[in-house]
């Protein structure tokens, strides 16, 4: 399972870029948080907690690498708070109307 968190204006450029290479299924959703920068302060104002899109992808392990690739080259402005990408093993995948196993 991949988790990406993205800033809110490159995320559509991720998830098209993700179906542009096959891996259409993911679940896209709002988020609010804070990096390592603590949120933003502009002018006299602090915003603690900033808006993100979570995008979550399963994938088979063989394809992690280029999932990586796609999310770090479609989401990178180069700029503090460009996102963060999780990685973590999926142990089973049940669909809820055929309850199949697999991803």
């Amino acid at each position: 399972m991949i988790r990406a968190i993205v800033r809110p204006e490159t995320a559509d450029a991720v998830t098209d870029g993700l179906a542009d290479s096959g891996f259409y299924s993911m679940t896209k959703m709002p988020v609010f948080g804070r990096g390592k920068q603590k949120g933003l302060t502009v002018g006299n104002t602090h915003y603690d907690e900033l808006p993100k899109i979570l995008i979550i992808v399963v994938v088979e392990d063989s394809s992690v690498d280029e999932v990586l690739k796609i999310i770090q080259f479609k989401a990178y402005t180069g700029s503090e708070g460009d996102g963060k990408i999780f990685i973590s093993p999926v142990e089973k995948a049940i669909t809820v109307r055929t309850g199949a196993s697999g991803i």
